[in-house]
């Protein structure tokens, strides 16, 4: 039972990486924007998260710079495709490829660098519950406060005027430009505020899910979490769910070596792909569900003048 409460903790701490990131993901997308950077960014994000702890002691300066560094991409990412109308699927493949390659070459001197002695975290007296606590009161209070903005996102999409404008902004950027709304600024401003979270994301990567620095350590999480505003149909709750599935699956490898199961490591280490794959091709057979949920102007330029 022991080991099932760790893989039920696991799962909450894997999954929040993708969590945050696919939750950023949703905000660009409900309002029109396609991010395909979303990999690039996390990985500049955890670089320069990691670099400001190793230099200051301090986790929540390295959240700020993680959310920073994810947020100054995003805006970069911004004014290309929504005031010089580039191609938004090429500019956010750039973008990725770029973080990348900077984040490799920016981490070079910090590969053995080590953070220092990492706190650990426990909800009082809930903590300490047998089984239950090990498993759901011990994690990171940023795991919690995720939770948190799922909810408030479902609140926010779906019941605040700002959230509904959003909304609007991403179904129809003319009628929101013809009603006096200001539809670039609007998309910067969610572009930006996922840009953020997708950094928060790859700040808890290597800040406290693993506290080290190695090249390419997201391993394609940005684009799992890409895959999960599609598969939750770009609703805030559904998303969550499947962040904590596909982080279900990235630590069940690790559960079934532990407990001596007799499966090759490298097919375990392609689970959580697998899995990524499966659901994209189930969804994909009924396209009319796909369009009904999707944004109907997401990936599409808009033009003030026209």
């Amino acid at each position: 039972m022991e080991s099932y409460a760790l893989l039920i903790a696991s799962t909450l701490n894997a999954g929040t990486i993708l969590a945050l990131a696919a939750l950023g993901l949703l905000i660009n997308e409900k309002a029109g924007i396609v991010n395909l950077g979303a990999e690039g960014m996390m990985l500049c994000a955890a670089i320069a998260g990691f670099a400001t702890v190793v230099h200051t002691g301090s986790d929540f300066l390295g959240f700020l710079a993680g959310a920073a560094a994810g947020a100054a991409l995003a805006a970069v990412l911004g004014v290309l495709v929504i005031w010089l109308n580039t191609n938004q699927y090429a500019t956010g493949l750039a973008l990725s490829l770029f973080g990348v390659g900077f984040s490799a070459f920016a981490g070079i001197s910090y590969v053995q660098e080590k953070l220092p002695e990492r706190p650990h975290f426990a909800i009082p007296l809930l903590g300490d519950i047998p089984l239950v606590g090990p498993a759901l009161f011990r994690q990171h209070p940023l795991v919690y406060l995720t939770i948190g903005l799922a909810i408030w996102l479902v609140w926010f999409l779906y019941r605040a005027r700002a959230g509904l404008v959003l909304r609007s902004v991403g179904e129809s950027p003319e009628s929101a430009h013809a009603l006096g709304y200001p539809v670039r600024m609007i998309r910067l401003t969610a572009l930006i505020a996922g840009g953020a979270l997708c950094g928060l994301a790859g700040a808890y990567l290597v800040i406290i899910y693993t506290p080290l620095w190695v090249e390419g350590m997201t391993a394609g999480r940005g684009w799992i979490a890409l895959a999960l505003t599609t598969f939750a149909t770009w609703r805030p709750g559904r998303v969550l769910l499947g962040a904590y599935l596909f982080g279900g699956v990235t630590m069940l490898q690790y559960h079934l070596q532990a407990t001596g199961v007799d499966v090759a490591s490298e097919f375990l280490n392609m689970l959580p792909y697998l899995a990524t794959i499966v659901v994209l091709a189930l969804i994909s057979r009924n396209p009319a569900w796909i369009r009904v949920n999707m944004p109907a102007s997401l990936g599409k330029p808009f033009y003030p003048g026209s």
